[in-house]
């Protein structure tokens, strides 16, 4: 009986592993251009959920573009988007 719930539990762990690795991150965001000023709010989707991480990767991007990360103002799931699509209005998901 013990192997068939170790098979159980290892069978059900398989099953949830990829929907664990898939889970999406998300992190919103401040950036700048100069030369006119021009301050921007956005949301955009992330590789990684670390903080840093999240940082590194829109630094890139965002420098790609000619804005300059200002900060990550916080990193979060696919729960916490509807509740910022307004306020990052074309900056939403955009990079």
């Amino acid at each position: 009986m013990r192997h068939i719930a170790f098979l159980f539990v290892l069978a059900t762990g398989i099953a949830l592993a990829p929907a664990a690795v898939a889970a999406a991150c998300y992190a919103d965001y401040k950036a700048k251009q100069d030369n006119p000023l021009r301050l921007h709010y956005g949301v955009a989707e992330v590789s990684q959920c670390a903080g840093d991480a999240a940082e590194a990767e829109l630094r890139a991007r965002l420098s790609a573009a000619g804005w300059t990360l200002l900060n990550v103002v916080s990193v979060f799931d696919e729960s916490g988007l509807a509740e910022r699509k307004e306020s990052a209005g074309p900056y939403y998901l955009r990079f």
